[in-house]
Formats: structure tokens, sequence, C-alpha cells
């Protein structure tokens, strides 16, 4: 799916500027009136980042920040605050926020936060697309392929695999040929590389 800056805000001035703002950056945008409205139309596939502002009518910005975290959402958040709301934006970074920009805000810093956020959020998703192939091509690999690939990320010899594994140094040699073209790699390091991919990292800090 194509990105886009998702507008929550329930000021109309407030939605035209910033989609006029985004729009002529280039920008594609799209705009809610209020929390509910855009709760009822996400999608797990949405790209992009969300302009969230933190004081709204029946349901607050950090609220549906909370209700979107439960449903799975990953999209960068940039919440729009007044100055009274610094204390609660500055909470919602722990919690994971992108950032906040207080208002009225300086256009150039907002939208340079906006592309900060575009470059994440499709950052994460290549991040994801490469970690789901590692894992399809580990699903086609054989127990014996595992094993083998196991004592190779552990820095062992073709021989000394063989001893490990009670098989000939020529029985190694090709469930290596056959790893190394099923995942795709040259050699041991490509292999270690590659491997890092699928596996799950640490969550890091969305901001600076």
């Amino acid at each position: 799916m194509t990105q886009s800056v998702y507008i929550v805000d329930d000021d109309e001035a407030i939605r035209d500027s910033l989609s006029w703002m985004m729009q002529s950056r280039g920008t594609p945008c799209r705009t809610y009136p209020s929390a509910e409205s855009f709760l009822e139309v996400w999608d797990e596939n949405f790209a992009g980042c969300i302009l969230l502002d933190i004081r709204m009518g029946e349901m607050s910005g950090d609220e549906l920040f909370e209700r979107l975290s439960e449903r799975g959402c990953h999209l960068p958040v940039i919440f729009l605050t007044g100055h009274g709301d610094v204390p609660l934006a500055v909470s919602t970074l722990k919690n994971g926020a992108f950032d906040f920009i207080e208002k009225p805000f300086n256009d150039n810093l907002l939208v340079d936060r906006v592309l900060e956020a575009l470059e994440l959020d499709e950052t994460r998703r290549w991040a994801a697309v490469s970690a789901d192939s590692v894992k399809r091509r580990l699903a086609q690999l054989t127990s014996r392929e595992r094993q083998v690939m196991e004592r190779i990320l552990a820095g062992k010899l073709n021989k000394v695999i063989a001893d490990q594994l009670n098989v000939s140094m020529r029985t190694v040699e090709e469930h290596r040929a056959k790893l190394f073209r099923k995942m795709g790699v040259r050699t041991a390091v490509e292999l270690a590389q590659v491997v890092a991919l699928g596996k799950p990292s640490p969550t890091a800090p969305d901001g600076d």
C-alpha cells in the first residue's frame, strides 16, 4: 500500500491546513475529524504515519494511540499538542510515539519530522519483508541441512562437521552447497548475515 500521512484532528481548519501542507510537498494524506472515524477504517496494511491531535472530543488522541497499539498498529505517530499537553505528550513518547509538535507549529519542522517518520515506516516494512523471506528459506531446509548450518555458523570446518555428524566430508560439502543455494548465499559470512535478518531484534526508540 502507498504511504500516506493520516491526519486525525477535530479542528477542520487544522485538517485543511495540514492537508494543504502535505499535498503541496507531494506527500499523499487522508484526513479524519475524530479518533473514532479513524479507528473505524484503520487497517493493518496502512502504510505511512499518523498526525494525531492529543485533545479531541469523546476519544482523545492518546486514547486512540492506546487502542491502535493494542491492535498491533506500528505506524509512527506524531502528536500535535497545546502547551498544556506537553507532559502528556512526553509520556506518549515513553510508550512508543515518534514525536510531538507543539501548536502553533513550525511548518518546516513538522514536515521534516513527517518525512523522517515515513522513512522509519518504510525501513520497518522492508525489514519485515526481509525477515519473512529468511523464515521461508529456513523452512525449506532439511533437518540435516539445519545441523550443518548450525555448525557452520559456529565456525566449524567441514572436517569437524563430518566427524560430529558421523558422515563423510563429501556429504557435508553436498549439504553445504544445497544449504547455501536455498539461503541464497555464497559464503559463511553471508549466511550469518541472512540468518540474523530472520531473528527478532529488540525494539528501538522511534525518536532521535
